[in-house]
């Protein structure tokens, strides 16, 4: 019931303060007063990423100018950014949020927190550091790249929590195991976010660095990173239910998936001003997680992010996310982390190549004819499978892009 009240006072907040709610309302023909159940919620329009680039720059702004204190953008990477305003009262709360994933991390303000994701527009730096300043642990605000400078911090500031993408994180596990740096660091715990990463690359990171991993989810149209993250479970991410409310629909029938199954994850904003948001579409592919967490929190688990519905490629029929190739390759022995998908139109029919990464000693041949009966069976498609020695793929100071598709390029 707390749920529902809580969903029913910002439909009525929107219709009277969002001109972008007001006109989405208005198309469909639904006032706040007619929302008397949830079925009734359930009815309501999503909100997209495409509905987010119309209305730039500021069109989803709810509040008056005076009371916007900043604002945070998306990259645009793939179209017009979003820009989203915030009020004092949204970084307050996005810095609560923030500091209780650290809190779920096992850390405290006795930790040192080094933190690599960009700042300026982007919102993962600046909502590292405040959650930081909000517990009261100390900030070391590197931003990217730099490299051997950020080993040298890590080093002499004693640095005991890495802030990273997992594609940055393995970068500097590798280079700290190149240059033999293991014992001089006081790492304890990676908080990893920005793109999703599988169990082989988080081994890699976690023995190479030797600390404990932890996920953090969140996006820019949702306060930014730090909205779940996994606790010393390790088993789902513990979203703030009292700030956010999550679906989780089926692509195709955009009504809810039964428990359990995996579905894009839809999320609704309880108390954000500056720019609110109903039922958005956040194309993360995930599952609810059932029942109380052994750590005893009270706010529910979301599982990993398997993907994006925008990462998938579709060749012969066949749905290939990166989640997937993750799972393949760890079931085979001497395979790396790190891979490269290409999809390409060939003597007249598409055609996979996966590029790999294997261990020394190993058996290249081998493990290509085994990679490539793997992903038959597990995914159902033929690929062309190629293993190159470790370190061969190219590394990233930002996210990786796994899969190209080149078919309509």
């Amino acid at each position: 019931m707390e749920t529902f009240n809580h969903l029913k006072n910002l439909i009525k907040r929107l219709e009277q303060k969002s001109p972008f709610y007001q006109s989405r309302f208005k198309e469909v023909g639904i006032q706040a007063e007619d929302i008397k159940t949830m079925n009734d919620f359930e009815k309501l329009p999503f909100t997209d990423k495409a509905d987010l680039r119309k209305a730039y720059p500021l069109g989803l702004q709810a509040v008056p100018d005076s009371e916007v204190v900043r604002i945070h953008s998306s990259s645009g990477t793939t179209g017009q950014p979003v820009i989203i305003p915030y009020t004092a009262n949204d970084v307050a709360d996005w810095a609560e949020m923030f500091s209780r994933c650290y809190v779920y991390a096992g850390m405290t303000n006795q930790d040192r927190i080094q933190i690599t994701p960009g700042y300026g527009l982007w919102t993962a730096g600046i909502g590292f550091q405040a959650g930081a300043e909000k517990m009261g642990a100390m900030a070391i605000p590197m931003g990217p790249g730099n490299t051997q400078k950020q080993l040298k911090m890590l080093v002499d500031l004693k640095s005991t929590v890495l802030a990273s993408t997992s594609s940055y994180a393995l970068l500097l596990a590798e280079e700290v195991a190149n240059q033999n740096l293991g014992e001089q660091l006081f790492l304890k715990k990676g908080i990893i976010g920005s793109e999703r990463w599988g169990d082989k690359m988080r081994s890699r990171i976690g023995e190479e660095l030797g600390i404990e991993l932890f996920d953090i989810y969140g996006l820019t149209e949702i306060y930014g990173p730090g909205i779940s993250i996994d606790c010393g479970e390790h088993n789902g991410l513990h979203y703030w239910s009292d700030y956010l409310y999550f679906e989780i629909i089926d692509q195709k029938t955009l009504k809810p998936v039964p428990p359990g199954e995996y579905g894009e994850l839809v999320i609704t904003t309880f108390k954000k001003e500056g720019a609110p948001l109903l039922r958005y579409r956040t194309h993360d592919i995930t599952r609810f997680l059932p029942g109380p967490c052994p750590c005893g929190s009270v706010h529910p688990r979301h599982d990993r992010i398997v993907g994006r519905t925008d990462d998938m490629v579709k060749v012969k029929g066949v749905n290939i996310y990166p989640g997937q190739i993750d799972e393949v390759l760890k079931t085979v022995a001497g395979v790396s982390s790190e891979y490269h998908v290409t999809v390409a139109h060939q003597d007249g029919k598409d055609c996979v190549r996966l590029a790999f990464e294997i261990l020394n000693n190993v058996d290249k041949q081998a493990v290509e004819a085994e990679v490539q009966r793997q992903f038959k069976s597990r995914v159902g498609l033929n690929i062309i499978p190629t293993a190159s020695p470790m370190g061969s793929l190219p590394r990233s100071e930002k996210k990786s892009v796994r899969i190209v598709d080149q078919r309509f390029s």
